[in-house]
């Protein structure tokens, strides 16, 4: 049974969405600050987070970058602000998803399973595969990913990004594509989306992120992964 972390200040909203979880056969737990959002995922087993950006502490932007210091479960976070800014904002410290305010608690519930079924999908079979002598290496089993030898922590999205580029190296992929295969064919925020995805992990796997040489834009069309050899 997969643990939900709910977290929002306002006691009706965290009722009426826990409910619908429980319902779903979903195990949950709760939190109306921060801090207690904080310590319950460092406890673990919690496999996935909705987080109100809005909070009496520490706001949801910091609470999911602590988050992403030590852990890559997936975050959903619940806001009002609309402007592509601020979403572009809660992508780049590693939210996986956004839903707007008010929102549908069905569709909340769909994105919840949505982001899940995502984080655990392993397509990619191999023990290791590694690229360029090395340099970059990943372990899907174990949903890890090592830069010269060191651990890179990614965010769900960016690991599913990495791992769609990584099983076919060489070939070019929309926007529309990557966001179906990385966000799911329910996403219906702005295609670009992805760019910002495809920014944090670059900055993650790239020596020189300003010179990428493993996921190359292609002009006009999307991406494609110049890994180079695999083994």
């Amino acid at each position: 049974m997969k643990t939900i972390l709910m977290v929002d200040d306002e006691e009706k909203i965290r009722e009426v969405v826990v409910s619908y979880l429980q319902k779903d056969g979903f195990h949950t737990l709760e939190a109306d600050t921060g801090k207690k959002a904080l310590d319950l995922v460092r406890g673990g087993n919690i496999d996935l987070v909705i987080l109100d950006l809005m909070l009496p502490d520490l706001s949801g932007e910091e609470v999911c970058k602590s988050i992403r210091q030590f852990s890559t479960i997936p975050i959903i976070m619940l806001t009002a602000k609309v402007t592509e800014d601020d979403r572009v904002q809660g992508l780049s410290l590693g939210a996986d998803d956004y839903v707007l305010k008010p929102f549908s608690t069905r569709e909340l519930i769909a994105r919840v399973k949505a982001n899940l079924r995502r984080a655990h999908d392993d397509t990619l079979l191999a023990e290791t595969i590694s690229f360029k002598g090395g340099d970059l290496t990943l372990h899907p089993l174990k949903h890890e990913v090592f830069k010269n030898g060191n651990p890179v922590a990614l965010t769900p999205n960016e690991y599913k990004l990495l791992q769609t580029f990584a099983r076919h190296p060489g070939r070019t992929f929309t926007r529309e594509e990557l966001v179906e295969k990385v966000l799911g064919f329910d996403f219906e925020g702005d295609v670009r989306a992805i760019d910002q995805h495809v920014k944090n992990l670059r900055q993650k796997i790239e020596s020189d992120p300003k010179s990428p040489q493993y996921v190359i834009t292609v002009f006009a069309v999307g991406y494609r992964f110049a890994g180079g050899e695999s083994a």
